[in-house]
């Protein structure tokens, strides 16, 4: 039942394209005020790193605001998660260790546009801010198959802290489920000290 109710509402294309712009409309209100904070205290001593990280928040907002559908490609926004962290990395410095692990044979399957945003951004909220020896970060992305599999990791030196309220998960659950139906599958959880939300989606056909 709960598979044809979705069926069914993605059948409504202005119900399905509202539900997304809602959904994408998503970055949070402190991370602007926070990357400001940070290019302000750049301009003098590094203007180059300034320069850098507020071109990352302009490309940020150009693609939030973006009308280009209800879909982009995983090798995008793995290009928009690397802005976001490159921000991040500026604030956070020698707190914020990131592993890149990329397989260019996922890049051209389809996800819901800014859908790794949010993770990255609760990778970094809740493993890197309550801790003072920071966090590691890993984004990986396989082939699988005629699958594709997306994994963004952290560890939680510092306990997982305060546990939000689960919203901007359920987005990017509701968000898959709009895109792909049953064959978008998204699982997030914790595992010892480390945090890790998996993203599964279906590879175009004909794809390399």
């Amino acid at each position: 039942m709960a598979g044809l109710r979705w069926r069914a509402r993605g059948r409504v294309p202005a119900a399905t394209a509202a539900r997304l712009a809602e959904l994408q409309a998503r970055i949070r209100p402190h991370f602007l005020f926070n990357t400001l904070n940070t290019a302000i205290a750049l301009v003098r001593e590094e203007p180059a790193r300034a320069e850098a990280v507020l071109e990352d928040l302009s490309e940020l907002f150009r693609q939030a605001l973006a009308e280009r559908g209800d879909s982009s490609t995983v090798g995008q926004e793995i290009e928009l998660a690397r802005r976001y962290l490159d921000i991040a990395q500026a604030r956070f410095g020698e707190r914020l260790r990131v592993e890149w692990s990329l397989d260019q044979r996922a890049d051209a399957a389809r996800l819901p546009s800014l859908i790794l945003q949010p993770l990255v951004e609760n990778a970094v909220r809740h493993g890197v801010e309550p801790s003072a020896s920071g966090a590691e970060l890993r984004v990986r992305t396989r082939r699988q198959g005629a699958s594709v599999v997306i994994q963004i990791s952290n560890t939680l030196p510092a306990g997982q802290g305060d546990p939000g309220h689960g919203i901007a998960l359920a987005n990017v659950r509701d968000r898959l489920r709009l895109l792909h139906d049953l064959q978008g599958d998204f699982r997030a959880g914790r595992a010892g000290d480390v945090y890790q939300a998996r993203i599964e989606v279906p590879l175009d056909e004909g794809a390399p």
